[in-house]
């Protein structure tokens, strides 16, 4: 009888140690987690989260565009000043790895059932894209140990080099691996399940990261380069073929947009303006609007980097806001343009990477680019094409498509800085009252919670890099 109730007390205190294990489980499970996931819910979501975080005001036009003097801020200037708190570069990489990266993951590692090859590698590019922009960013990442916690809770940093490396070689299987018959792929915003156009952008990517190589690994930019160019899925040839997330209305409408909506702060920089002015350019009422105040009859830029007092006597009514275009709710997120891919072509033809033209290539990206805003006449783009400060210069190819591209990247903060820091151009003047000794930002500081929650990782990543702030080079930067 003693045994007979010794056994039923133990059956009792295992089955409530199984009810509270059951319990725990029950509340430590995540709300917002997909019991069910689905691939095309997934890829819609991810291309959301992704355009938002690289069209949006903490990486875009109110960081990145302020450095590389797209537009200026005539209120509130700490961020045109170089006043960066760590807390800044903190939605770039944390939305990308827990938010982005972590769907796109669960789309490739779903069962073949629900999501079939092309949902898998079309994730594969797009996980491609928000790791360049991490790496293009901060320099040395977390790559092959990054987006799955339960295995890896503190990844380590791969190099750049290494990353980029890693980046070619997925963007070149996932390319080969989609297939154009069957396997239908519905959520997709950018180009509408055409599998065709995936492939393009998967080119063009490749050949964005190999001009990242270029300077210091010139062999294998150019066998990229070549591979990409004899690619049967071809590149991106048109601007209907432009990478781009189409924003609907409100609440899913164009950050800019949201942002303008209640705030006005942001303004044309003057250096672009400038420089848009000097060259008769015709995008000059698209990139910004007339001042509101009647009597001011030109545009007018604001200066970057200007005090809050000296900024704000310039006055709101007085001075240009970024032009329209960009703050309609619809405007779409531009990701990779016909213009860069153009650009891109030009500047291996001026490396000796492959024997195209590069004064028709550079020609034809400039033409693209006035076409992507409705810049059609014939008898303008050649008047635009035609001035000798707009012709190209074989001797100087950084400048001249440095030069031009920085005017088509506009709005493009993250991929302007990139682009900025690798051809050294234009040659820009740092703020004017800015509080890095008279330079630049050259990269983003990694954020504080790298430091406590990833240290001995982040010290690794560190000692390798360089110090963690805003002057210390990434990889690619070599000049």
């Amino acid at each position: 009888m003693i045994r007979k109730i010794k056994w039923i007390g133990i059956a009792g205190i295992m089955m409530v140690a199984l009810s509270c294990k059951k319990d725990l489980a029950e509340i430590n499970k995540n709300p917002n987690a997909t019991e069910n996931p689905q691939p095309d819910y997934l890829l819609t979501a991810s291309q959301k989260i992704t355009a938002d975080l690289y069209w949006g005001a903490d990486n875009n036009f109110n960081s990145t565009l302020l450095i590389i003097q797209h537009w200026a801020k005539i209120q509130y200037t700490e961020p045109d000043r170089y006043i960066f708190s760590n807390s800044s570069f903190t939605s770039l990489w944390n939305v990308a790895y827990a938010q982005s990266i972590t769907n796109l993951n669960t789309i490739i590692k779903l069962p073949d059932e629900k999501a079939n090859v092309n949902y898998k590698n079309v994730a594969i590019i797009l996980r491609s894209w928000v790791f360049s922009l991490l790496t293009d960013a901060y320099g040395d990442i977390p790559y092959k140990q990054a987006g799955d916690i339960k295995t890896n809770l503190t990844p380590a940093y791969d190099t750049q080099k290494d990353v980029y490396y890693g980046l070619l070689e997925e963007l070149k299987n996932a390319s080969a691996a989609l297939t154009t018959t069957g396997n239908v792929i519905t959520g997709d915003v950018i180009y509408g399940g055409k599998i065709d156009r995936w492939k393009k952008f998967a080119n063009a990517l490749r050949l964005r990261i190999a001009l990242r190589l270029a300077d210091r690994e010139p062999e294998k930019a150019k066998q990229t380069i070549a591979e990409v160019l004899s690619d049967a899925g071809g590149l991106i040839s048109s601007n209907a073929e432009t990478a781009q997330f189409v924003y609907s209305i409100s609440p899913q409408q164009n950050p800019i947009s949201a942002w303008f909506d209640t705030r006005d702060e942001f303004r044309i920089a003057k250096t672009m303006l400038d420089k848009l002015t000097v060259l008769n350019d015709p995008r000059i009422p698209v990139y910004a609007n007339k001042p509101t105040d009647t009597t001011v009859k030109t545009y007018v830029g604001v200066p970057s980097g200007l005090t809050t007092s000296d900024a704000n006597n310039l006055g709101l009514a007085k001075t240009s806001r970024p032009g329209s275009y960009f703050f309609a709710p619809l405007t779409p997120a531009v990701i990779l343009s016909y213009a860069e891919v153009l650009f891109a072509r030009a500047e291996a033809a001026a490396r000796g990477f492959t024997a195209e033209d590069a004064n028709a290539l550079y020609k034809a990206a400039i033409t693209a680019s006035l076409n992507q805003y409705g810049i059609t006449d014939v008898t303008t783009v050649n008047n635009y094409l035609g001035q000798t400060a707009v012709q190209y210069d074989a001797a100087n190819f950084k400048r001249s498509i440095g030069e031009q591209k920085w005017i088509a990247l506009y709005g493009q903060g993250l991929e302007a800085f990139a682009e900025w820091r690798r051809l050294d151009y234009p040659q820009l003047t740092p703020a004017i009252a800015g509080v890095l000794d008279k330079q630049i930002p050259v990269r983003l500081i990694y954020p504080g919670t790298e430091q406590a929650l990833n240290a001995d990782n982040y010290k690794i990543a560190v000692t390798n890099q360089g110090t963690d702030n805003l002057l210390t080079k990434v990889w690619f930067d070599q000049y």
